[in-house]
């Protein structure tokens, strides 16, 4: 395989694992320790996500506990959490932070995986956006013969389908755990 098509599948995985990373911050209805991974508190000054500052478990599983490394960061945690709109109601227990995630409701279901979708959407135009770089950059290069640069666009699509399918499949899986009830 030409180094243009290994190079762009590069580039498309990393948009794969964008998408796996933007599907893991929806709420699921079960308790993950990514719903609360893009929340930051201010601490010392400077704004840091809570898992650099505290761990973060899962004793039930509808349940997060958050214990901060430092005692005194409770109440910012807790503040930041209400800040952040996730919908959950953080209990301040004095040394840590517990958070019940409540069962979601058909509509709220639904809501989330029409975001699931949309995330998907947005890592497709990621990677039709790299195909598009890459096909002008072979259409460019005159040093390539007009037989090359068909096997090699041809090349190309072939590895954006694949990618399109697996985010298809890692969408649809989203899907499926979101709507289980």
């Amino acid at each position: 395989m030409d180094e243009i098509v290994i190079d762009a599948q590069g580039r498309m995985n990393k948009s794969v694992e964008s998408l796996k990373q933007s599907l893991a911050t929806l709420r699921t209805g079960r308790a993950s320790p990514a719903i609360v991974a893009g929340v930051e508190i201010d601490y010392y000054g400077s704004m840091t996500p809570i898992n650099q500052v505290s761990s973060i478990s899962v004793p039930e599983p509808r349940q997060l506990l958050i214990k901060p490394y430092d005692k005194n960061d409770v109440k910012a945690i807790v503040s930041a959490i209400n800040a952040a709109n996730l919908g959950l109601n953080p209990i301040n227990e004095g040394t840590m932070v517990r958070l019940i995630i409540p069962a979601l409701t058909e509509e709220r279901r639904v809501e989330i995986s029409k975001q699931a979708r949309k995330y998907g959407e947005e890592a497709k135009v990621a990677v039709r956006n790299i195909r598009r770089d890459y096909m002008d950059l072979i259409k460019e290069d005159d040093d390539m013969s007009e037989d090359y640069q068909k096997k090699v666009i041809d090349d190309l699509e072939k590895a954006v389908g694949d990618v399109i399918k697996q985010m298809d499949s890692i969408v649809a899986d989203k899907e499926k755990e979101i709507m289980q009830i």
